[in-house]
């Protein structure tokens, strides 16, 4: 019989183990925020073989200093600029502890009646908090989930719409069930994940049309989306799908949904909106125009895991109409079958994404909502934004850099004028140094830096600090840099 771990042992370790995660926090910043580590350092660093005997606890937190820590890029550091941010949070981080520790599989109702409730509960908070459409409220006949990506909530998003599109024969005798070629509409602005639904759901990535942008918003052009629509109708290829993206990677550019929406409607084509980063900003009354044309969209998803203080992961989907979800998605065994299935009366999140088994990640969205309330929520939004403001009055006013598209929400799009070379140097130069991280895109084909602000901690002064690195090695020539701090 294995020694498993008496509560008195958990109670002890998980002091030394809470302990450790608040003494990271507390340290954080003074460490290098990219990892040194050369490939394999880390694996270098571990015994070649498990364990025969079982070790204590200790050992796993002394590794943890020695070999992870130093192989991990801090995405909590306040200097975290690269992507968008993974927000974790407290009161997010004992929530995840105890849903760990209730270990619950809430695949059906009946499995857990508080996983399924709580879920359908807080993601009603959150629309009212995001001032989303009542159609999106579980009361009515769309209602929320919660998906680990927006990734996966596209593919959710490109089956329900595959199912509808053909009524029903997409599911029945798969592709060739279509009885046509379809096509998925996105911007070349569009997240990755769009490409990838579209070759795991086996349309191939033939069928997706990528729709220009304005060069001057990097918004999508509905002029041309309506083009693309248009030659698709008449050559016989059915519109299945279109993806505007409120919040893009690249630049934080918002597609015109109004447009697009009526477009779709007059089509019906299934409107997926992808708001993963950009639409938990509208919990500030403020930012609500980013859900201008909402009312236009079957589905919708944003993930609170970037910027609303929730551990990773947590997407929060949304449908306003479940019926084609559940008629793509809904599949029950003998074994899955029980009362309160059969009644009629529950949801059964089973039938609302594409796995079986889930965890119960509404309790951290929960206590984050109730932590914070929607004012504390609105507050760190807000400092976010204004700091992202600051930076680009900073920019504007170096004449050796341009900002080459809008400074949206938190994010600050910026490059040396001229050639790329001098900018992907200077982007190395920064990351390189320890003292702050960023990441880039190409905008106009030009090589970019991106600074992504929205770290849980992150505040003005460090804002502040990464210019002024930014500024310095663009002046001063290649040689060793200051890091934040010692490497681990």
């Amino acid at each position: 019989m294995p020694a498993h771990m008496t509560p008195e042992e958990f109670r002890r370790h998980g002091r030394q183990a809470v302990d450790w995660v608040a003494a990271y926090h507390e340290r954080v910043e003074s460490l290098p925020v990219a990892s040194r580590v050369a490939p394999g350092e880390v694996r270098a660093g571990l015994p070649a073989h498990p364990p025969e005997q079982g070790e204590p606890f200790e050992s796993l937190l002394e590794d943890l200093d020695r070999v992870i820590v130093p192989g991990l890029t801090h995405w909590q550091h306040p200097s975290f600029f690269g992507y968008f941010p993974a927000n974790a949070s407290g009161p997010a981080m004992l929530a995840d502890l105890i849903s760990a520790g209730l270990g619950v599989q809430g695949m059906l109702w009946a499995t857990s009646p508080a996983g399924t409730e709580l879920e359908q509960h807080v993601l009603d908070w959150l629309a009212e908090l995001l001032d989303l459409p009542a159609a999106f409220r579980s009361t009515g006949a769309g209602g929320g989930v919660i998906q680990d990506t927006a990734s996966t909530a596209t593919l959710t998003a490109l089956v329900a719409a595959l199912h509808r599109a053909t009524d029903g024969a997409a599911r029945r005798d798969g592709l060739a069930g279509a009885g046509r070629q379809c096509a998925v509409y996105a911007s070349d602005q569009a997240h990755s994940s769009v490409t990838k639904a579209v070759v795991v759901a086996g349309l191939g990535e033939t069928a997706l049309r990528a729709v220009r942008v304005d060069p001057s918003t990097q918004a999508m052009d509905p002029g041309h989306l309506a083009e693309l629509v248009a030659a698709d109708l008449a050559a016989g290829v059915l519109p299945v799908l279109v993806v505007a993206t409120v919040g893009t990677t690249s630049t934080a550019a918002v597609d015109p949904v109004p447009e697009i929406g009526a477009l779709c409607r007059a089509h019906g084509i299934w409107l997926h909106v992808d708001a993963a980063y950009a639409g938990v900003a509208t919990v500030c009354p403020e930012l609500r125009w980013l859900n201008a044309g909402l009312a236009h969209a079957d589905s919708y998803a944003t993930n609170p895991h970037k910027w609303l203080l929730t551990n990773f992961d947590c997407d929060a989907f949304y449908v306003a109409d479940r019926g084609a979800l559940l008629g793509a998605l809904s599949i029950l065994p003998e074994y899955l079958r029980n009362a309160a299935t059969e009644s009629g009366a529950v949801v059964d999140y089973r039938d609302w994404h594409i796995q079986l088994g889930r965890r119960f990640r509404a309790l951290k969205l929960w206590a984050v909502i109730r932590w914070y309330g929607a004012e504390g929520l609105r507050e760190h939004i807000r400092r976010h934004v204004a700091a992202a403001g600051a930076l680009a009055g900073w920019v504007r006013a170096d004449d050796r850099f341009e900002l080459p598209a809008p400074a949206n929400l938190s994010l600050v799009c910026f490059r040396l004028r001229g050639p790329d070379e001098p900018n992907e140097k200077l982007h190395a130069r920064i990351n390189e140094s320890g003292a702050a991280y960023l990441s880039h895109t190409r905008v106009g084909g030009a090589y970019t830096l991106r600074m992504a602000i929205g770290g849980t901690h992150t505040r003005l002064d460090h804002v502040e600090r990464a210019w002024h690195l930014v500024q310095r090695l663009t002046t001063d020539p290649p040689g060793p840099e200051t890091t934040s701090g010692s490497r681990s």
